[in-house]
């Protein structure tokens, strides 16, 4: 593994929706202030970038894992030719290495560059596993990201879903020099398409905890208080629903029925009720 390099995000990582860059609705914490669209925006697309992080290294782990124990010569159809994955093998561990180049779209269009190294114990008959995943050099969509996390994975085993349990944090600086930090603990279960070796079919759900906090220094807490559901075929969570606060003030957005929409109910913190349109990082 590198030295030096800060550990970024693997596992358990939410997706906070967000308003439209172009919308004016804002997110009421009544005497507190407000959350800006653009803050909202901001603090969605870091988190995008976190459960593609993660998507990334939890379909090379799983591609091991798999392949271990499937009498076939699983391979999955996640990442892209212009991925480059190469593995070195010690007496106690697996040392990963998924380098994008200059710039490598993945499959939901989103594009990658630098390098992303994963480690943990080569025994894969392990009942729980730590992963560790850090970055070098790496962006996403233009923004650098650098952080951290430690994850504590089970597999799959009869009646149980494949999890990852994070406690991670990281930062990232956008090419407008927008600045935020996040960290938090997250749970992530598989609970579709594990093993079928089409990334299409993937769904997740997703719980807990974590803070976010701009460059004004402004923190506010997010939490999930109904899991979300996170299918890979949708840009969006589809059901779920989060609670935002600060300052001793709370909202929540409902993330809808499960319809793969970019809608989503935000009730503020004097109770009004108001739809808003999901967005993430606009195509170019």
């Amino acid at each position: 593994m590198k030295q030096g390099i800060v550990r970024l995000l693997f596992s358990g990582v939410i997706i906070l929706a967000s308003c439209d860059r172009e919308s004016n609705t804002d997110l009421n914490f009544g005497d507190t202030g407000v959350i800006s669209a653009v803050e909202l925006q901001i603090s969605d697309e870091a988190e995008l970038i976190s459960e593609d992080i993660m998507g990334i290294a939890e379909d090379v782990y799983a591609t091991d894992e798999i392949s271990t124990v499937s009498k076939n010569n699983y391979r999955s159809d996640f990442l892209p030719d212009c991925a480059i994955v190469t593995t070195v093998t010690t007496d106690t561990s697996k040392e990963k290495t998924i380098a994008f180049g200059e710039g490598c779209e993945l499959p939901n269009g989103n594009v990658v560059s630098g390098t992303m190294y994963l480690s943990y114990n080569k025994d894969m008959g392990l009942a729980t596993k730590t992963v560790e995943l850090v970055l070098e050099n790496f962006t996403f969509n233009g923004v650098a990201v650098s952080g951290g996390a430690s994850v504590v994975r089970t597999g799959a085993t009869e009646g149980a879903n494949p999890k990852g349990m994070a406690s991670w944090s990281f930062e990232g600086v956008w090419p407008e020099g927008e600045a935020t930090s996040f960290e938090g603990n997250r749970t992530r279960e598989w609970i579709e398409g594990y093993g079928s070796g089409s990334w299409g079919d993937n769904v997740f759900l997703i719980s807990g905890s974590g803070t976010h906090t701009n460059r004004a220094g402004k923190t506010h807490t997010k939490e999930i208080v109904e899991p979300l559901r996170k299918e890979w075929s949708c840009r969006f969570i589809v059901s779920g629903v989060l609670r935002i606060s600060r300052d001793g003030n709370t909202a929540s957005l409902d993330f809808g029925d499960g319809t793969c929409d970019a809608k989503g109910m935000l009730t503020d913190a004097e109770g009004n009720i108001e739809e808003v349109a999901l967005r993430r990082f606009s195509k170019k």
